[in-house]
């Protein structure tokens, strides 16, 4: 079909059209107010949301840093799996914080370390043992992620509401049919002749 009858064919509820109802125009605007609801707000919640993510990974970049910290119990090849991180296990380790004070806490570090060995762990800038920050490249696909993911949030109630408009449209036309219907069809007799 030629893109300009395919054009028209989309578009009916727009012209003229004796058959068109007022249910008609309203299904046409809410379709329409559907799609620039997700392409404005959409694109909105997308922006903030990854803009948000991306300043939150600059901080954690920020105030992170890392130390050199002893092993303070051997950690077995074969220890137990925590946290669902492959080939790293949790253990006791002994660090220097920024303020001087010596300070142990549980962290993640790699299976078969002996006690005494030296491992780069993270802290905040309270001191307190914490995650590695992510870098630059991973934080910039964290937040279009997160941004995408906010935009597809607003997709489904945006597009939810206009199926359920598009719905009830729908009852009350198939109710306006079957009234008239029932004003023409008694004149339809089984009439041959």
């Amino acid at each position: 079909m030629p893109s300009g009858k395919y054009a028209k064919k989309r578009l009916w509820r727009w012209r003229s059209n004796p058959l068109r109802r007022r249910d008609d125009i309203v299904e046409a605007w809410t379709v329409l107010a559907v799609w620039a609801v997700f392409a404005v707000g959409g694109s909105v919640a997308g922006l903030v949301t990854a803009h948000a993510a991306d300043e939150a990974f600059a901080a954690q970049r920020a105030e992170r840093q890392p130390v050199r910290a002893v092993v303070l119990n051997d950690v077995p090849l074969n220890a137990p799996a925590t946290g669902g991180a492959y080939g790293r296990r949790m253990t006791t380790v002994r660090w220097a914080a920024s303020d001087g004070s010596t300070r142990t806490g549980r962290t993640q570090v790699d299976t078969g370390l002996k006690a005494g060995s030296r491992v780069t762990v993270w802290q905040d800038g309270h001191g307190r043992l914490t995650a590695a920050p992510l870098s630059s490249t991973k934080a910039a696909i964290e937040s279009d992620f997160l941004g995408a993911a906010a935009a597809a949030g607003l997709a489904g109630p945006v597009f939810g509401a206009g199926a359920v408009i598009r719905w009830q449209l729908d009852r009350r036309r198939v109710d306006e049919w079957g009234k008239e219907w029932d004003q023409v069809g008694p004149h339809w007799g089984h009439k041959t002749s």
